[in-house]
Order: structure tokens, then C-alpha cells, then sequence
């Protein structure tokens, strides 16, 4: 009998009684819990955990004998099969570096994923240097002119590719409303800072004209509202007085990289639940 490793993850009103159901209901079909970790959120009054568990049992009769504990708790739930790998759709500008740094973590094995195609408002010529091997690569040059149809032709793509996530590796196109309603918590955005400080454009170059002593970057979710989603991951550097602006940017490049690697690492390992304005991340 085969056994296969499953990743549980659930929210719901807090009360009593809820660890307990899920870890008796993956006990009695013999199942070994590896990993488990839940939060209590006061302030919203809502439950949240995540679950690693190895069992025999295939996904179908897993879900199917779930329902019963999900309406009982009133759960908003998933259970996924880890080899059922998330698909991703990555979409880049000409600023290269986040794209290229995830495409070389997918090859050495570190972001397990399908990447369903790779997105840009540049030509495929532009990337040249990048080996795409077999990755689809759409051009979906964008204009004010062109925008709500390229737009349109993307969320084509979304769906006959079966898309989980897009990621934008620095896309540097602010996505409509309606886009970004339609794409919400299945989008997910590195800005150049460390928000809520210095939204919009050259951040790090408001940042150097304000003097600051750290940077950051910050990957979140894309919402309507601009660099507003729920934040996933952030990180920072120290910068001094001679520093340049350039030099700010330099440092915050590998900022970026490193904070939208990790924010995908947790999303593709079922680690991150969106709460309202913030999300609840189960680091590893």
C-alpha cells in the first residue's frame, strides 16, 4: 500500500474541539501527523492551522470523509496531495533578476512547481541570456491603448493553463482594479520596499532623499488597492550615508529576490492563509 504525503490547511470561527477532530479523523485512518501548527487570532475570533501528515489513504476518500469535520466547524479548507504540484504563472518586465533567481530555485529542486508560462510586456529577445527550455512565453505588449485587452488575453491564459498563483517577478505594470479583483489571492507582487513606508515609484530613491538607515523589500497580495494586500514575507539591509541611490538599488535587488522566493516557498508549501487585511504564515 502506498503511502502519500498530504498538506491540510484550514480556518474557521475559534472554538473548542477543532484540533482534536482533525487530528483523531487522520489518526483512525492511520495516518502519522509530521508537522503541526495552528493560531488563534483574537482580534477576528478566527482559527488557523496547517497540517503535514503522511496516510495510505488516497486524497478522494481523505476529502470525502472531511466534509463531515469541515460542517461541523464551519471550515473554509483545503487538503492537497504534495506531489500534486501548484501551477505558476510568472510575469517579468526587464528587470530580470527575480525571474531569473526563481527559475534557477525551480531547476535545483528548492520551489517544487509547474511553471505554466512565463508573461512579459517585453519580447522574448529582451531575455536572450535566459535559458526558458520548454517554458510557454507570452508577449502581451501593454499600452493605455492596449491594456484591458492584453489584460483579458492573461486571464485567458490564467485559465486555460490552470494557473494557482501568478507571481509578478517585477512586473512593472500596475494591474487594473478589475484585474487585480479577479486575481485575488491568487496574485502575488515583490515591491521594492519596505511598505507600508515609500509606495508608488523609485522608492529607494525616497528613501536615500529621506536619509534611511534600512531598506527593504516586501512581497504581498495583490489587491485593487495599490501595494496595500495582505503581507507575506519582508526582509532588510542597513545602507549608510555613502550610499547612493544606486547603490540602494543594488542592495535591495537581492532584498527582492530573497523575500519573493521565500513568500512563494511558503505558498507553494501550503504556509500561507490570508486573514482579512493581514495573512497568518507558518514558517518552515
Amino acid at each position: 500500500m502506498i503511502t502519500e504525503n498530504y498538506y491540510l490547511t484550514l480556518t474557521c470561527p475559534n472554538r473548542p474541539g477543532i484540533v482534536a477532530a482533525v487530528s483523531t479523523y487522520i489518526f483512525e485512518l492511520g495516518g502519522d501527523i509530521e508537522e503541526a501548527q495552528q493560531f488563534d487570532d483574537k482580534a477576528s475570533k478566527r482559527f488557523f492551522m496547517r497540517v503535514s501528515f503522511s496516510c495510505s489513504a488516497d486524497s478522494q476518500s481523505l476529502k470525502a470523509g472531511f466534509v463531515e469535520i469541515a460542517k461541523r466547524f464551519d471550515l473554509t479548507w483545503d487538503l492537497r496531495a504534495v506531489k500534486d504540484l501548484k501551477r505558476v504563472l510568472i510575469m517579468a518586465s526587464k528587470l530580470d533578476h527575480c525571474l531569473v533567481d526563481l527559475l534557477y530555485r525551480w531547476r535545483i529542486g528548492e520551489l517544487p512547481m509547474i511553471i505554466s508560462g512565463i508573461v512579459s510586456n517585453h519580447p522574448r529577445e529582451v531575455y536572450s541570456s535566459i535559458d526558458f527550455a520548454d517554458i510557454p512565453f507570452y508577449h502581451l505588449p501593454v499600452t493605455p491603448e492596449t491594456k484591458l485587452t492584453q489584460e483579458a488575453k492573461l486571464l485567458e491564459i490564467v485559465a486555460d493553463s490552470k494557473v494557482d498563483m501568478v507571481i509578478l517577478a517585477r512586473y512593472m505594470q500596475i494591474l487594473s482594479d478589475d484585474l487585480s479583483t479577479k486575481l485575488s489571492g491568487r496574485c502575488i507582487n515583490v515591491h521594492h520596499s519596505f511598505l507600508p513606508s515609500f509606495k508608488g515609484a523609485k522608492p529607494y530613491h525616497q528613501a536615500h532623499a529621506r536619509g534611511i538607515k534600512l531598506i527593504g523589500a516586501t512581497a504581498h497580495f495583490v489587491t485593487s488597492d495599490l501595494d496595500e494586500g495582505p503581507i507575506i514575507e519582508q526582509d532588510v539591509t542597513r545602507v549608510t550615508h555613502g550610499d547612493t541611490p544606486e547603490d540602494l538599488v543594488r542592495k535591495g535587488r537581492d532584498l527582492e529576490r530573497t523575500v519573493l522566493s521565500r513568500a512563494l516557498r511558503y505558498y507553494l508549501h501550503d504556509r500561507v492563509l490570508i486573514n482579512g487585511a493581514t495573512s497568518v504564515v507558518f514558517s518552515d
